[in-house]
């Protein structure tokens, strides 16, 4: 994939890719998110990823914001259930500028507490507005369900009653326990040549003292699949149904990735669109997802219908997934699915940004990555026997968990 690498003394890693566009971007990922924080510190990694744009030791809050929005640039940031990201966007000769600063706020905020504080009103705000949002909030509240007793069941955006707890201490506690140099990624795209890269990288990433992880994550083990249903005061029923599934480090996740695909990906011609949306008019909105985390996974169908459609979509899906289960794909139907989802991923590669985010997933993860090549070869090698072994697993209706806001 013509990325280079270099390993910091710190352990922090250094990809590049170098390419022909006047844009680069870059970002720093870190290991660390929702499923690292304690009982008492639910919300903590998404409220830190606010906190450290609002001062450094030599910026106020206008000044990060200002640094790279003066030229053009782009600054933002994103937390998941094991993730942190930094990232920016902007015109190739800002890079040491925009490198110094993802340095600056990632290892020099001072997070002020009037700006803390201010910023604890910002997020209970954003948790207001995530509830209005049934077809976003069952999605957490699903995740609550399946994952019970573990981080993984947490909200990433914590509860008004944690972030109004949260001081200095316990953001300044998290991050000298999570944020370790050795599960730290820096990745970049840009027309740099990477002997560049290497000394602004070294400049302002190198000085970071050695925080090296010690203690391993709280596994998930115990899944029982659960059935709840939900009365709300909504025009539409909206339900998840779902499995856990693979991680990142099962070969499975390949075909389970080309199975989601062919059932409810973003194609107009998945299954349960076709079924749900185009034969019947049930829904408007029909999707199924897949994400592998580090140790574990969870595969999820949602939809919205007409609270008179609920169980007529619920047996629409079942059937669907039953022919998975039971009707092995033929050799077209095989063909055709894989080359869909190998177009949608050269798809995604074209968007640089997408690339960047994606690559350092992989080299957190994995320590490389694929190229696409290298992918659509993972891809083929996916056969209908191992696609009805997979549905079998995971579409098995007496493991399946069910969310119903109705």
């Amino acid at each position: 994939m013509d990325f280079e690498s270099i390993t910091l003394q710190n352990g922090i890693r250094v990809i590049h890719k170098r390419n022909t566009s006047p844009v680069s971007h870059c970002c720093i990922m870190i290991n660390a998110g929702t499923r690292d924080e304690h009982s008492n510190e639910q919300g903590i990694a998404h409220f830190i990823e606010h906190v450290i744009f609002k001062g450094t030791k030599k910026r106020k809050a206008y000044h990060i914001m200002s640094r790279l929005e003066d030229v053009g640039g782009e600054l933002n940031a994103y937390t998941t259930k094991e993730e942190t990201v930094i990232h920016a966007t902007f015109l190739n000769e800002d890079y040491p500028r925009a490198v110094e600063l993802i340095s600056d706020i990632t290892f020099r905020s001072t997070f002020p507490d009037k700006e803390v504080q201010k910023e604890k009103e910002v997020v209970i705000d954003e948790i207001n507005s995530y509830k209005d949002s049934p077809s976003e909030l069952i999605f957490d509240e699903y995740e609550e369900l399946v994952y019970q007793g573990h981080p993984f069941g947490q909200n990433i955006l914590g509860t008004k009653k944690h972030i109004k707890s949260f001081t200095k201490k316990n953001i300044l506690d998290f991050i000298a326990r999570c944020y370790n140099t050795d599960q730290m990624v820096f990745c970049s795209i840009g027309n740099i040549p990477f002997s560049r890269v290497k000394k602004i990288a070294e400049k302002n990433l190198g000085w970071v003292t050695p925080n090296l992880r010690t203690q391993p994550r709280e596994r998930f083990a115990l899944y029982i699949p659960q059935s709840k249903t939900v009365k709300k005061s909504t025009f539409q029923s909206h339900c998840i149904v779902g499995n856990i599934a693979y991680d990142l480090q099962t070969p499975k996740r390949i075909g389970m990735h080309l199975l989601n695909n062919l059932l409810g990906g973003p194609g107009l011609n998945s299954r349960l669109n076709m079924s749900l949306r185009e034969k019947y008019g049930y829904a408007y909105n029909i999707e199924s997802m897949y994400q592998p985390y580090s140790d574990t996974g969870l595969f999820t169908i949602y939809f919205g219908t007409d609270k008179d459609n609920l169980e007529k979509s619920l047996a629409i899906i079942h059937k669907e997934l039953n022919l998975l289960r039971d009707k092995k794909l033929g050799t077209l139907q095989l063909h055709k699915a894989k080359r869909q989802f190998m177009g949608q991923l050269a798809i995604a590669a074209e968007s640089n940004e997408s690339l960047m985010l994606s690559v350092a997933k992989s080299y957190l993860v994995y320590n490389t990555a694929d190229s696409l090549q290298e992918v659509y070869a993972q891809i083929e090698n996916v056969s209908a026997n191992d696609l009805i072994d997979i549905s079998n697993e995971i579409f098995e209706p007496s493991n399946l968990s069910y969310l119903i806001y109705k």
